[in-house]
Parts: C-alpha cells; structure tokens; sequence
C-alpha cells in the first residue's frame, strides 16, 4: 500500500510541476524573445518554486538565513546537490541570478528549451562547451546577473548528503571578478526525491539553510584553493549541526 500511495504522490508531484510550468510558460517566452524582458526570469522561478511547494508540501518549506541577501550584490550561489529538487529549491531564494546546469537537461521537451535560452549549460565532457560557458557565466556577471552553480558538477555522490569533490571553475571565477560567494546548505532533498530509478516522490519539508557571504582573499590560485575549502567546510559543518548524516 505504501509503494502505491508514493507512486500516486509522485505522479501528482509531476502533474503539479507541469501545470504550474505551463501556467507560466507564456511569460516565460517573453523573458526568452524580448530582451528588455531577460529579467523577468528570475521572480517567475521564484514564483513558480513558491506555487510548487504549496501545492507539493502544503507550503512545507523552511528557509534559514544567516544574513540578508544583498539584492544590488552580484554573487555566485554555491549549493550542494543530491536532488532534482534542488533546482527548485534554490529557487525559494529571491535574487536575480542564473543557473549553471548539465547539458542533458536540453533534452527535457519544452522545459529544456526555456531552461536553456535563460540559464547556462555546459557539457563537462566537452573543453568547448566548459569554455563557452565560462564565457556565458562571465557575461551574465557582467550584466549583473548573480550565478548559482553545484560545485560537484551533478548528483554525484553515492552516500548523500556526503558531497564528492569540489570542482574549482565557479571559485576561479569568483576570485577572477572579485565577487562573493554564498554557500548554500540543502539538507533533506535526497530524501524527498532520491536519485534512483524510477524518481519516486516522498512527502516532507524542504529547508534551505543560506549563509553569510565568503569573499575571496586574493587572485591567484591559493585565493581559489582557499575559497573552495571554505565554502565546502560551511556546507559539511551545517549538515553535520543538523544531524543531516544521520538522516531525520
């Protein structure tokens, strides 16, 4: 009975996750094709991750700051990840950035297509495609656009939340543009939404826990090293205050 209820709850957490993108579908088109409208990318995630979540976890979700996030300030968000929630988990945060995500998800019908005009993918398979968007995070910067990227480079870890190792572009680029970075904390989503086959949904609260801003202390490659053990170390530090390894 168990397994029948979470297959139900997981298909209505799909139906709940297309209803709600095709609502919004339309404006999201005019964030893509308008120019002028680019912006507007940013408050319809959030909003679609709020109407999500209302209607996934009847408004479950528990989001901790450990300062206010600067609305003017360009960051790089640094999250770890362990879920297909993640995404829209991180979306629950009120800010103007982008994100840097798989290559694959260009696959996905119609979401993939939005998803790619107004974030960045990268294939990190692939020295052009890393190039490339190393270029896009750049000039997302440039234009004051703030950047969240998963330093382990996707779902990687077999034992979550224990996280793989760090990759070093995003703190390379936060030292190159001198731009803090924001250590986000995610600790529960591998429960919510394992990353097993077939993606089975269980009912829960998501909690976010964002953390004071970590700027870079120089501009050469110590900077970067230092910068990407500080913002793992905040990560594990919290998973482990909350008992997060040990599970809820």
């Amino acid at each position: 009975m168990k397994k029948v209820l979470l297959t139900l709850y997981s298909v209505y957490g799909l139906l709940v996750f297309l209803l709600t993108f095709l609502a919004l579908l339309p404006f999201f088109l005019l964030a893509i094709f308008v120019k002028p409208f680019e912006g507007l990318a940013a408050p319809l995630n959030f909003i679609w991750a709020r109407v999500f979540f209302f209607f996934l976890f009847l408004n479950r979700t528990k989001l901790y700051f450990e300062e206010k996030v600067n609305s003017k300030q360009r960051y790089l968000f640094c999250a770890n990840h362990t879920s297909y929630l993640d995404i829209p988990t991180v979306g629950l945060i009120w800010h103007n950035f982008k994100f840097i995500g798989k290559a694959s998800l260009r696959k996905v019908p119609l979401w993939g297509f939005m998803y790619s005009r107004l974030h960045i993918l990268v294939d990190r398979g692939s020295l052009r495609s890393r190039h490339n968007s190393w270029l896009k995070v750049k000039e997302a910067i440039h234009k004051g656009f703030s950047v969240v990227f998963f330093p382990e480079g996707g779902i990687l870890s077999k034992n979550p939340p224990h996280m793989v190792n760090f990759k070093e572009g995003s703190f390379r680029i936060a030292v190159e543009e001198q731009i803090p970075i924001v250590p986000i904390t995610i600790p529960y989503n591998h429960i919510l939404l394992p990353d097993k086959m077939p993606l089975t949904m269980h009912p829960g609260r998501v909690e976010i826990h964002v953390h004071k801003a970590i700027w870079p202390t120089g501009t050469d490659d110590k900077a970067v090293a230092e910068l990407k053990q500080k913002v793992r170390a905040v990560i594990e530090n919290k998973l482990e205050e909350i008992g997060a390894y040990e599970g809820r």
